[in-house]
């Protein structure tokens, strides 16, 4: 079934609602590195839950409320074996509770045409907002690039811009390894894709081991430019935008390159032990 474009556009997703405590809160740091080193205030911060400052990463937002691999359901038209995770966008409105209810409202924000054989882009859109205050907590835009269904005759734009990254040297560099069983933590924040976990899945999919979630190699950058530019505050990361370049496996040590131009960081993340570029494009606003 090829993609119906207007059908698509106008997709309707119910409302999510996702009630979370303390425990959550703690497990998705832990799940991206956090608490490696116990002493460390700023990581205690986010890993205990008595702590004064007790507070999600500011990075949480993208994993909460959200409607589950749809793209899988036979009526989206999405070859669904075929597609990445291209980009994550980001913007924090207000800080999220260390615990509560939020409500996530998801919508389709444009489907780009990219031609046949050439794939397509699908932006996918989630507001993510407090249940008992109202806050408005976040919108995220995450790009699917659906490798196989290209040529539906819909629009070839605009797309949304890319980032680009300074020419010059970095500005700080900073380095988070990754726990061996890094992705087998991270799942239980929600996304339990057995790529990430079976080794036969991995293989089956062209890998020689399951890989880390794309969102979790998110969390780290975000965590780097938190404790590097931010003084550990989550309350002055206020958007936080990247494009992934190539898959992580557990274990491997991410190097994050900064660049701060006032409020604005750019930034990317490479695997060092195989000098791989996996993350690029990023541009963070702090406040």
């Amino acid at each position: 079934m090829a993609i119906n474009y207007e059908k698509l556009k106008n997709r309707p997703f119910p409302e999510v609602e996702q009630s979370y405590t303390c425990r959550d809160t703690i497990l998705y740091a832990l799940g991206i590195g956090v608490g490696a080193d116990p002493l460390d205030d700023d990581q205690v911060r986010f890993t205990f839950e008595e702590h004064d400052g007790f507070a999600p990463l500011p990075t949480m937002p993208v994993v909460m409320a959200g409607p589950g691999f749809w793209m899988r359901d036979p009526d989206s038209g999405v070859t669904w074996e075929k597609v990445l995770h291209g980009e994550q966008r980001l913007t924090i409105h207000n800080r999220m509770p260390a615990e509560g209810t939020v409500i996530g409202k998801t919508y389709i924000k444009d489907v780009i045409d990219k031609g046949e054989g050439k794939g397509a882009l699908i932006y996918v859109a989630r507001e993510v907002y407090d249940k008992d205050s109202g806050s408005h907590i976040s919108t995220s835009i995450s790009t699917t690039f659906a490798r196989a269904d290209g040529g539906f005759g819909g629009p070839s734009g605009p797309t949304l811009p890319v980032h680009a990254i300074p020419d010059r040297e970095p500005d700080h560099v900073d380095e988070v390894p990754t726990l061996p069983q890094a992705a087998l933590i991270y799942r239980l924040s929600g996304d339990i894709n057995p790529l990430h976990a079976s080794p036969e899945i991995a293989r089956q999919a062209g890998f020689p081991a399951p890989i880390l979630h794309g969102l979790c190699s998110y969390g780290v950058a975000g965590w780097s430019v938190l404790r590097t530019l931010c003084g550990g505050d989550p309350a002055r990361l206020k958007q936080f935008d990247l494009r992934f370049s190539s898959p992580v496996f557990p274990g491997e040590t991410l190097r994050t390159q900064m660049w701060k131009d006032g409020d604005t960081v750019s930034f990317r993340t490479t695997a060092v032990e195989r000098d791989t570029l996996v993350l690029n494009n990023g541009f963070a606003k702090i406040a």
